[in-house]
């Protein structure tokens, strides 16, 4: 079965994207997945409770097929889990990752600022990351639920001009091109 994974995380024409329980079981599995070893794995919230809210994170500009044109965006997401804060080996460089192009997705604050305490970082992840890629942007992982807001329809605001789709639905889309 490993060598199963590891054939498909080689293929150039494959992606991978995992969220919540994806992320973590992706995160264990980073030893097969190409530049992916510096991840961190996800761990017990802060909280030491499950999280269940809206929260807000900024698209950091990234490698990640799924996340392509969306750099510097801010938007609202579902968040519901109880572990989701990230956690460096002894061995990483937490800071020389955080400069990476590597941490696609940062929880913020209201003041649009990345957000390191609770409330607004609902598991306490250091330098509010949520959402990591690989080297080459073909695996993207996140604990939040871009998937449960992809319509309009589920924000409770949003601008005039989204029409039917949210903001989210641009993932689903990156996913659609790469595949071709």
């Amino acid at each position: 079965l490993r060598d199963q994974f590891q054939q498909f995380f080689e293929r150039q024409d494959t992606f991978t994207f995992g969220v919540c329980n994806g992320c973590q079981m992706l995160s264990n599995l980073k030893t097969l997945i190409p530049g992916a070893m510096q991840w961190p794995r996800f761990v017990r919230n802060v909280s030491e409770q499950f999280e269940a809210r809206f929260s807000l994170v900024k698209v950091n500009p990234s490698p990640s097929i799924m996340l392509a044109g969306m750099e510097g965006s801010y938007m609202p997401i579902a968040v519901a889990h109880g572990e989701g804060r990230v956690e460096f080996g002894p061995d990483q460089d937490v800071d020389a990752f955080d400069a990476s192009d590597r941490v696609a997705l940062r929880y913020l604050d209201n003041y649009l600022d990345v957000a390191e305490s609770y409330p607004a970082n609902p598991n306490g992840s250091i330098y509010g990351i949520t959402g990591v890629t690989s080297d080459d942007g073909r695996a993207t992982i996140m604990m939040p639920h871009p998937e449960r807001v992809f319509r309009t329809v589920t924000n409770s605001w949003h601008p005039d001009d989204w029409g039917e789709d949210g903001a989210w639905m641009r993932l689903l889309r990156n996913a659609r091109v790469f595949v071709g």
